[in-house]
C-alpha cells in the first residue's frame, strides 16, 4: 500500500510539472532614437573619425550601425554613443544609413532577456 502511495505521489509531481523548469520568453529591449550626429557630415576620403550619436534609450551594450555594418561602439549615457568610424567607410561621396541597435540580452534559467531592437534609420552625408 505505502509503495502504491509514493507512485501515485511521484506520477502527481512529474504531472504538474514538478522539477522542470518553465521558461519565460525574451521581451523586446527598449526602441533606440536618433537625433543628431556630430560632426553632421564629413568630406569624403577624410580619414577615421569618432561620431558621436545623440539620442534616447541607449543601452549599455548598444551599437552603432554605419552604413548597414557594426562599428566599434562606446557607450558615454543613455543619449550618447561614440562609434569608431574608419576612412574606409567615407571613401566615396553618398548619404549612408546609421542606425543604433540595442542587443539583446540573456535571461536566467527561466528565460527572459531581452530581443535586440534597432532604431530607424537616420541618413549621414558624406560629401
Amino acid at each position: 500500500m505505502k509503495l502504491l502511495l509514493v507512485l501515485l505521489l511521484c506520477a502527481a509531481g512529474v504531472g504538474c510539472g514538478y522539477g522542470s523548469h518553465s521558461s519565460t520568453p525574451p521581451t523586446p529591449a527598449s526602441t533606440p532614437t536618433i537625433t543628431q550626429f556630430t560632426p553632421p557630415s564629413v568630406l569624403a576620403g577624410s580619414s577615421s573619425f569618432s561620431l558621436e550619436v545623440d539620442g534616447t534609450n541607449f543601452a549599455t551594450n548598444a551599437v552603432v550601425n554605419f552604413n548597414n555594418a557594426k562599428m566599434t561602439t562606446t557607450f558615454v549615457s543613455a543619449s550618447k554613443l561614440m562609434a569608431a568610424i574608419p576612412g574606409s567607410a567615407i571613401a566615396t561621396k553618398a548619404t549612408v544609413p546609421v542606425t543604433v541597435t540595442n542587443q539583446a540580452t540573456q535571461g536566467g534559467i527561466y528565460g527572459g532577456g531581452t530581443t535586440a531592437v534597432t532604431s530607424q534609420s537616420m541618413p549621414f552625408d558624406i560629401q
